[in-house]
């Protein structure tokens, strides 16, 4: 039995949080639905019986705000639990967040979630996974309300753009600098940086462009100069 245990801890070592995180529903057979590009897999303020776990894909995160425009959050380009922001207890909540697909499709463990929540009271593992959810959550949205306070519009694009780089960027050879490897539009970059007109984004690119810090490549941006963005970032 002891020999048992300390198989199943060195295995526990071996693996980071999320790939036991995954490892878990693949053994607990929870079912995986895919979506389609540009489909919605949660609507903000809609009930949700469900917790969803992004196995493969990107999506983003939205709400949606009192006038009726949608703010973007977040990109999630590796698995994650979609949203895990509610109680534990209640059968059916609220959903956080507007979740749209935006590879061409994405595959979801979807599972009941109060019966996720009795996983994660019975495993360590899983419920160090939750806690360290909920910080970098913390920390995201604390850098998040610094740079929405703090920064320009020009500002806070050169935030966003660097972390595009860190989410999407592959360094281009002979020294061309990174390209963002995911097409992102002047509309989505605006609900990311909290810009009522897509006009004024264009426009910071434009500039961005002509100082050489950017290039654009097949609708997707090139980073020129990562270090001027890097000054934008709050620390």
């Amino acid at each position: 039995m002891f020999q048992k245990l300390m198989v199943k801890d060195l295995k526990k070592m071996v693996m980071t949080r999320t790939e036991y995180l995954l490892n878990q529903m693949a053994t607990h057979h929870v079912p995986v639905i895919t979506k389609k590009r540009h489909t919605y897999l949660t609507y903000h303020g809609l009930g949700e019986t469900s917790t969803y776990i992004l196995k493969d894909g990107i999506v983003k995160n939205s709400i949606i705000l009192q006038d009726g425009r949608e703010f973007n959050l977040s990109y999630i380009t590796k698995p994650d639990v979609i949203s895990l922001l509610r109680d534990e207890l209640s059968k059916n909540t609220a959903q956080p967040f507007n979740v749209r697909i935006e590879s061409e499709t994405a595959d979801f463990y979807k599972i009941d979630r109060v019966t996720f929540w009795q996983m994660v009271n019975k495993d360590d593992e899983l419920n160090n996974y939750v806690k360290e959810y909920y910080r970098t959550k913390l920390s995201e949205n604390i850098v998040r309300s610094q740079q929405m306070i703090m920064g320009s519009k020009h500002d806070i694009v050169c935030t966003f753009l660097k972390q595009l780089v860190d989410l999407f960027g592959k360094r281009l050879p002979d020294h061309q600098g990174i390209l963002i490897d995911f097409v992102v539009t002047n509309m989505d970059i605006a609900g990311f940086c909290g810009i009522n007109s897509r006009s004024s984004v264009t426009r910071i690119l434009s500039d961005l462009r002509k100082e050489g810090i950017i290039d654009i490549s097949d609708h997707k941006f090139v980073i020129k100069n990562l270090i001027y963005l890097r000054d934008y970032v709050p620390m």
